[in-house]
């Protein structure tokens, strides 16, 4: 077991079972809530059963799916949080991937003026990616994450146990994150990402999990509020987080770190135009991103909506869209500004497949 201490709160790497049960112990808490989706319901539950060693708990079950990351299905979280009778002093678990980690610890912080929450991710890119940092919240008018806090949970269990139960497609969705991590701040790891068998089963995650978990880690503890370095967690989210919007209005939804792969190519573009990343550097991150990412074929009708989404971005300023770029491998610059023509230019790259 390896533990990584934020502030607030530890981050629990290992065997779940390990570290569980006596978390749970010292906290004296007068309930437990177990907020679940259908598939960590089906795949996931049955390892936290073993884990909570007999304690008595009661099962929330919402639907999956970014699609259902808003205030309606919080209205059937809260009720059912009403219906058990939870007190301020009951603790929510929450297990599954981003959509349920957000969600689930955005009703906790409010329901009740708040009760305590802890995070069991799931998905590669909730363990590495949502589960750290206390951001909490869902969409809206397809903006993601537009409506939310920051709290901190009490804990986080990362197990690589429960990629098992993963679909590779969703193992290969949350290694965008992974691969975002080394590009804006661990240059060493991104030569080792480069070298990974494409064999998926063979991985060993947890050496792959730790050091990109440990990035974030280091980020967070600098800027907890996001008001400065923190935004280059952002790298590949500005014009990811639109091409996944307007995606999940159409019958060929991504998820998100297949949007985000995306985001991270036309960035890429975007830091050789403002920032002088080599050139080569960027063919080299395009080449990468494709043999894991299939090309997803952009339309140019869809420009305008994706200008309208980033427009709202939340890390926007003074009405400008900002951007988190990097200038080499492994270093990051926060609140750029590029020309509307330029984001043109890169989704054209992206488009008409530039590295090629």
């Amino acid at each position: 077991m390896q533990i990584l201490a934020l502030p607030d709160y530890n981050l629990y790497v290992g065997k779940l079972a390990e570290a569980l049960p006596a978390f749970i112990a010292q906290g004296n808490y007068s309930s437990l809530l177990v907020l679940v989706d259908e598939n960590t319901q089906r795949h996931c539950l049955s390892i936290l059963h073993q884990a909570l060693q007999g304690r008595v708990y009661q099962t929330i079950e919402i639907p999956s799916g970014e699609r259902n990351k808003n205030i309606d299905t919080c209205q059937l979280i809260w009720k059912q949080m009403m219906d058990a009778q939870a007190d301020r002093n009951a603790l929510l678990i929450n297990l599954g991937g981003g959509v349920i980690g957000d969600m689930g610890g955005f009703c906790a912080a409010t329901f009740k003026r708040g009760i305590p929450f802890v995070q069991i991710p799931t998905t590669l890119l909730s363990q590495v990616d949502a589960s750290i940092g206390g951001k909490l919240g869902i969409d809206f008018l397809q903006l993601k994450n537009s409506i939310g806090l920051f709290q901190n949970p009490k804990a986080v269990f990362i197990d690589v146990d429960f990629f098992h139960t993963l679909p590779e497609r969703e193992l290969r969705s949350g290694f965008a994150e992974v691969i975002k991590h080394s590009l804006i701040a661990d240059s060493s790891q991104w030569e080792v990402l480069q070298k990974l068998s494409s064999d998926w089963s063979s991985i060993q995650w947890e050496r792959i999990v730790i050091p990109s978990i440990q990035v974030k880690q280091q980020i967070v503890l600098a800027d907890p509020q996001e008001k400065g370095i923190r935004k280059a967690l952002n790298f590949g989210h500005t014009i990811g987080h639109a091409v996944e919007g307007v995606a999940l209005e159409s019958d060929r939804a991504l998820l998100h770190g297949e949007a985000i792969a995306i985001g991270m190519i036309c960035e890429a573009y975007l830091s050789v135009q403002k920032l002088g990343l080599p050139r080569d550097a960027l063919t080299l991150i395009s080449q990468y991103l494709l043999t894991i990412y299939p090309h997803y074929e952009l339309s140019e009708k869809d420009y305008e909506a994706y200008f309208q989404l980033m427009q709202n971005d939340k890390k926007n300023e003074a009405g400008q869209i900002k951007f988190s770029l990097i200038d080499r491998i492994g270093h990051s610059v926060v609140n750029l500004e590029c020309p509307r023509a330029w984001v043109v230019e890169s989704l054209e790259y992206y488009r008409n497949r530039g590295w090629e």
